[in-house]
């Protein structure tokens, strides 16, 4: 079987209306299904002006706001709808793929279950860990048991990195993971895109060392820990200027945490790859993502990173070699031993050059098509395994008659 010969129903809960690291992903990965020859149906909320148009053919589920103070522009997928269903039964997926544990995604699910329909989740971010971020960190528990349940309903899934692998393992949420990492689109992220007028039209001097923030500006992103981390920086009178990139609903309270901070808004394109190479140094606290797709971005634009050794940057990053690693315990001894990292890249010009200049070299490693050829490959054993049980089983129900 090849993948030209499938059809492949992709549920996102997020799929263009507002840009992100994971439908960046997923847009990328049914381009390069297309062009194989697959065809692909995409099922996700529509809104009237998305972030960007879709790969391929977009469907639109029912939908609300998403229930959580703070992320009013992102929506939940409420279920399927009759429309849906009927758009299904007459696509007739060979294989369904859930990019999301929403209600949808459940639907998703049953119905690819009552029509016997494999079906393979890709795993995106933590949400276990999001309640920590909202008050509500009493909810994690409950959350893993959730999510155990409907990713061991599923054939198979795929994790973006290695430690995020290592992580589903260990929860049991199943024993079928294979590796489906990320690219880095090296003709906009590089050191060459590093601009010293931009630099200055921001007030940031050739000699100054700008620590970088790049993200959605949402508590989860580890903002609280980056604000500290600078605080301690400060206290120890370590010379840096912060570059934050990036725009979102916590915006307020990141500018007012970080007195004298530099935001240069959101960027994408060729705006966002010669802002990423005019930083200095990469600070990614976060402990929510599942890669880290702006750690490659740092890495591809020649900056060392300093980051959560999490899920995510733990596989990319090598320590000691193209940056640091800061193992997570407690928000205030995150602070002091992520600002005990950071505070030599700010000091010492020859080691940020080295570590930049390793981490430029690793990610040339990461390459879009081969990557996304994993999820191709899965799909058709998938498929394949399927098709086989059900040949068996009718051999088995025509003997018996």
């Amino acid at each position: 079987m090849n993948i030209s010969d499938l059809r492949i129903a992709l549920f996102s809960g997020n799929y263009n209306y507002t840009r992100d690291g994971a439908n960046q992903a997923l847009n990328r990965l049914v381009g390069s299904l297309l062009a194989k020859g697959a065809k692909v149906r995409v099922y996700s909320p529509k809104v009237a002006n998305p972030d960007f148009p879709p790969t391929g053919d977009l469907v639109g589920l029912p939908n609300v706001p998403m229930p959580v103070k703070g992320r009013g522009e992102y929506r939940m997928p409420t279920h399927l709808g009759a429309a849906v269903k009927r758009d299904l039964a007459k696509f007739q997926p060979d294989i369904v793929h859930l990019s999301s544990p929403d209600p949808s995604g459940h639907a998703a699910l049953r119905w690819a279950q009552d029509h016997d329909v494999p079906v393979l989740a890709s795993v995106h971010t933590r949400f276990e860990t999001y309640p920590r971020y909202y008050k509500m960190a009493f909810l994690e528990p409950l959350i893993i048991r959730l999510l155990r349940r409907f990713y061991n309903r599923c054939d198979a899934l795929v994790a973006p990195s290695q430690s995020m692998i290592d992580e589903l393992l260990a929860m049991e949420m199943h024993d079928d993971i294979a590796l489906w990492s990320r690219g880095v689109d090296r003709t906009i992220f590089s050191s060459a895109r590093r601009d010293p007028e931009w630099r200055r039209s921001l007030g940031l001097a050739d000699d100054d060392v700008a620590i970088v923030f790049l993200g959605r500006l949402v508590m989860e992103k580890g903002l609280d820990v980056f604000a500290e981390t600078i605080v301690q920086l400060r206290r120890r009178q370590v010379p840096h200027k912060v570059l934050v990139i990036g725009d979102g609903p916590a915006r307020d309270w990141f500018e007012a945490n970080l007195p004298g901070g530099i935001f240069a808004g959101f960027k994408t394109g060729e705006g966002l790859g010669q802002a990423l190479a005019s930083g200095d140094v990469f600070f990614n606290p976060s402990v929510t993502e599942t890669f880290g797709n702006v750690t490659l971005e740092a890495m591809a634009s020649g900056l060392p990173v300093v980051a959560a050794g999490a899920t995510g940057s733990a596989s990319l990053v090598l320590e000691g070699v193209t940056g640091r690693l800061v193992v997570p315990t407690t928000k205030d001894a995150d602070a002091a031993a992520f600002a005990e990292a950071l505070a030599p890249y700010c000091t010492d010009p020859a080691l940020r050059s080295a570590h930049g200049a390793a981490g430029e070299t690793r990610a040339c490693e990461y390459g879009w098509e081969a990557i996304n050829q994993v999820v191709a490959d899965t799909y058709v054993r998938l498929v394949e395994d399927r098709r086989a049980l059900q040949a068996s089983e009718q051999g088995h129900a025509a003997q018996a008659a």
